[in-house]
């Protein structure tokens, strides 16, 4: 059984990094922009354990938005 030759667009996407990808998807919708690929997280180690931050300037992050009640006020 033969295999079907890969386009030249599957062939590029298979030599890019992860990095080129993920900035690839994020900025490919419409109203995209370069910051929305900007990093989110920071990664670093120490003394054998990782460690991932939530980038002090990301757009986005974890938990309720600014003025939502929560129960623990």
């Amino acid at each position: 059984m033969t295999m079907p030759e890969n386009s030249a667009d599957e062939n590029s996407a298979d030599e890019m990094t992860s990095a080129e990808k993920r900035h690839d998807q994020l900025t490919s919708a419409p109203d995209a922009t370069e910051a929305d690929a900007a990093p989110r997280i920071e990664v670093s180690e120490h003394d054998g354990n990782t460690r991932i931050d939530i980038a002090p300037d990301a757009p986005v992050r974890p938990g309720p938005g600014p003025g939502v009640e929560t129960d623990e006020d």
